[in-house]
């Protein structure tokens, strides 16, 4: 009961929420305190996590809407138990930012967090296709309002985006399970949703591009890979903090994860034929994030093409199909969590202070703020991939695992490794010029003169950022024993699965696991 507690205990205090009184300074608190207590019951399961295990752990299954197959099937693995930590990790340091920045509507801003804290939880967690769509779908409204309602002069604009690019990839994927649901019907003679009991069904070959093109659709732009990306500035720029937060820290890994969990698995010829594809688009956008990231003044628009770049390598090392790939890809989503939710945070602090975004109004911050300097420092430090921070493992394991490839299944050509990785000669030129310019030098605007230093709260919302990125940095054993064991397992299934597919011919077939 622990992973259900974890998904809808956000939900719950959503709807206690509405029936309190409404009192911004008590909202604030209650939020605060629900998420808090949903990150301390999500640590119950690392705690009882057994580290060596492959397969999923915590599993409850329970049948909703027989008629069509469908379950309540939820489950945690290696692949997706970190996802859930820095879902529920980042929520409470969100409402922590709220504190200064969220002064209107303030219940409804504290609703909606919850909210989407659950849509994002169960996606994580749900094995039941149908229900995975719900919970995907679920995370598209709380999203929504919190652009549109507490964002910036241009927020309905990019709230309205988002949902148009989100809901044309949602509507194909739905059409894809659809029609992956008829045929399992078709062989078995039972209806499901049920992800194991489809990974059964070897469709041919022409049905498995089509589906895995479909989902890859709905994924790529959730992550979003280039040319799909133009969202994303928009809603980060307009986003408020909290909003820019989630949204790169943990709504973006859906993407890689929607591939690693559904895409892949369920239609692995597809995904050897089209996986090149998908890579050299990451690849694109690994350099052409970074490009564009230079020119940015405004810091927002940079760190949000900083993302494009850095999810690039999450894909790749997705496409590489090796252990090492695949363990890199999750550590990856890990550490940009972790190192771009504190770079937004640090651009949240600023604008709270000086009410701009742009790098010209800064200069010389060091000076005046200097616990805000140093911490600024180890972030942007991280995200460059600095050894001895956790950006570092994550994209040292993707480009080893495209460098080692895969014999049988070679998906992505070795010298696309070779270009991504000039990718992380550019983030280090953006993020540090980015650093000198907002805090280095003299102190050029007299605006600045008087800016205070980081408050406790602000230290408290940095503090397990920084402490997990040199954690995770130094001694990433804890977090790979648990990932590794799960991402070899998915290599093996997936090997077996698509050599099923190959043997299969012009019909469709169940075949047994």
């Amino acid at each position: 009961m622990t992973l259900t507690a974890v998904v809808f205990l956000p939900l719950l205090g959503a709807f206690v929420a509405m029936l309190l009184p409404s009192d911004d300074r008590a909202q604030r608190h209650f939020g605060l305190g629900v998420s808090l207590v949903t990150f301390v019951v999500s640590l119950g399961l690392l705690a009882g996590f057994q580290a060596g295990e492959a397969g999923m752990q915590r599993v409850t299954s329970v049948p909703w809407i027989e008629k069509f197959g469908i379950s309540y099937h939820i489950g945690v693995d290696g692949l997706s138990l970190l996802m859930v930590l820095l879902t529920t990790l980042l929520v409470p340091l969100c409402m922590l930012s709220a504190y200064g920045s969220i002064t209107r509507r303030v219940r409804e801003f504290v609703i909606a967090m919850l909210a989407l804290e659950t849509g994002i939880l169960g996606a994580f967690v749900a094995l039941d296709l149908f229900l995975f769509y719900v919970f995907w779908e679920l995370m598209l409204i709380p999203m929504y309002l919190l652009i549109g309602v507490w964002g910036s002069e241009r927020r309905i604009y990019a709230a309205i985006k988002f949902v148009l690019f989100t809901m044309v990839g949602s509507v194909l994927m739905l059409v894809a399970i659809i029609y992956l649901h008829v045929q399992h019907q078709k062989l078995a003679g039972t209806p499901t949703f049920d992800l194991v009991e489809l990974s059964k069904v070897a469709l041919p070959e022409r049905a498995q591009l089509l589906c895995f093109g479909a989902f890859a659709l709905a994924f790529a732009i959730k992550v979003p890979l280039f040319p799909f990306h133009t969202w994303l500035p928009d809603a980060h720029v307009e986003a408020p903090t909290a909003g820019s937060v989630i949204l790169a820290g943990v709504l973006l890994k859906l993407g890689v994860y929607g591939l690693m969990r559904f895409a892949f698995p369920l239609f692995p010829v597809g995904a050897v034929q089209l996986g090149p594809w998908l890579a050299v688009l990451a690849v694109v956008g690994i350099v052409y994030g970074a490009l564009v990231a230079y020119d940015q003044k405004d810091m927002k628009r940079l760190i949000a093409y900083s993302s494009v770049s850095h999810m690039g390598f999450c894909v790749l090392g997705l496409c590489a199909l090796t252990v090492p790939g695949l363990s890199g890809s999750v550590f990856q989503m890990v550490s940009h969590g972790l190192a771009t939710g504190g770079l937004f945070l640090a651009v949240g602090v600023l604008y709270e202070r000086r009410h701009t975004r742009l790098l010209d109004d800064f200069g010389g911050l060091f000076a005046r703020m200097p616990v805000f300097g140093g911490i600024l420092l180890v972030i942007v430090l991280a995200s460059v991939g600095l050894p001895g921070l956790s950006g570092f493992v994550g994209e040292f394991l993707v480009l080893v695992g495209t460098f080692q490839g895969d014999v049988r299944m070679l998906v992505v050509p070795k010298w696309l490794a070779a270009i991504a990785g000039t990718g992380v000669i550019g983030g280090a030129v953006y993020l540090l010029w980015m650093f000198q310019r907002a805090m280095l030098g003299p102190l050029s605007n007299p605006k600045n003169r008087d800016l205070p230093d980081l408050r406790p709260r602000e230290i408290a919302m940095f503090l397990p950022l920084v402490v997990l990125m040199v954690v995770l940095g130094v001694y990433p054993k804890p977090a790979l024993e648990r990932i590794e064991p799960a991402a070899a397992r998915w290599r093996a299934d997936f090997q077996a699965h698509y050599e099923r597919s190959r043997r299969v011919g012009q019909d469709a077939q169940l075949v047994q696991r």
